[in-house]
């Protein structure tokens, strides 16, 4: 890894940060414990919120994590075709007695409030997902002493991260759970993600910084192909979600390994944005009429989905999971760190005799 990676954690191993409560101060204490990167999601929270984890992540741990901060998005959502999704979902409504959200709730997730307690009290890193800050954010970030990265999903973006004084950036193939952190969200490329090690060489050519790979990684053997790829780290969401520690619903863990869920597609069902779910009927049903409008669709289907976890129904649920979700282990966080990097040490070893140790 590289020296500034290096000094933020023993392994090559970073806890991704999962919007929606997976990633929880538990959670992400656990993984920087073990000599990972524990990551907590500020993304859906509110100032308030995002601070009181936090702070209780501090208590728990001395280690250096991370928080993950949203993008504010600009406006370009067809409100003709949110009304028409509005409608469509009436059924959804009534089954599970709740109101559809409002979809003007709000479009920048309290990002400058956000930033202003981060560059108040510092955090080692700071990572943002759906865009790239300006050079002033980052230069003020630097000044503070927080190691900062920018999620990426093409050899332009990362471009652009680097250009804009980024330290890292995270590279998200096609593979990953959850939302596409793409820049831009053009319907046109719907489905024309690049594969995580394809997309690592691409990158690892067109910049010079460090990079993290994300996407579909279940085992030390994966990780050990994306540091021999041209990765510095690995990022894993799905494989932490199914932890103890995880802040998850219950049913969402089950789902990962349940025979009843055979695959996962991009959605854009539950929130207006590509993400990667497991199939289910809500996806099913509506998925291919859901406009590509974020974060109004977000706000319209938040209540539902709350609904459906409250009265146990994973058929209407945002099942985000990556494509290795079959693989997923029920293990404690920190127990996972040190099998991964044992497979990774294993991984090495049977390629390179005498190789050094993940660490």
């Amino acid at each position: 890894m590289s020296s500034a990676l290096t000094d933020l954690c023993r392994y090559p191993i970073v806890q991704a940060p999962m919007a929606g409560g997976a990633s929880c101060p538990q959670l992400a204490a656990a993984v920087s414990e073990a000599g990972g990167l524990g990551f907590l999601a500020a993304g859906y929270k509110t100032v308030d919120g995002m601070y009181e984890e936090v702070k209780q992540l501090r208590g728990l741990t001395g280690r250096p994590f991370g928080v993950n901060l949203f993008m504010p998005q600009p406006h370009y959502a067809d409100h003709a075709a949110v009304e028409v999704y509005r409608n469509q979902l009436a059924g959804e409504a009534t089954w599970y007695e709740t109101p559809l959200g409002d979809p003007e709730s709000g479009r920048d997730d309290a990002y400058e409030a956000k930033l202003a307690i981060l560059l108040d009290d510092p955090v080692p890193v700071v990572s943002f997902t759906f865009g790239c800050p300006t050079r002033t954010t980052f230069d003020a970030f630097e000044g503070v002493g927080t190691y900062t990265v920018v999620t990426v999903t093409t050899a332009e973006e990362a471009q652009t991260a680097q250009w804009s004084g980024a330290d890292a950036v995270c590279v998200q193939g096609i593979e990953a759970g959850g939302h596409q952190g793409t820049h831009r969200d053009d319907p046109a490329t719907d489905g024309a993600g690049i594969g995580l090690l394809s997309l690592i060489a691409q990158v690892r050519e067109a910049v010079e910084l460090p990079i993290i790979a994300a996407g579909g990684l279940m085992r030390g053997g994966q990780i050990a192909a994306a540091l021999a790829a041209g990765a510095d780290a690995a990022q894993l969401g799905t494989a932490f979600l199914v932890c103890p520690e995880s802040g998850a619903n219950a049913l969402h863990k089950q789902a990962m390994t349940n025979p009843l869920f055979v695959r996962t597609e991009l959605t854009r069902a539950f929130s207006g944005r590509p993400a990667r779910g497991l199939v289910n009927r809500f996806m099913r049903e509506h998925g291919p009429y859901a406009p590509p409008a974020y974060p109004e669709v977000h706000h319209l289907t938040s209540g539902l989905r709350k609904a459906a976890a409250k009265v146990g129904d994973a058929q209407g649920m945002a099942l985000w999971a990556g494509q290795g979700h079959r693989m997923a282990r029920d293990l404690p966080a920190g127990k996972l760190v040190e099998v991964l990097a044992g497979e990774l040490d294993a991984t090495r070893a049977s390629f390179m005799p005498g190789l050094g140790s993940a660490s």
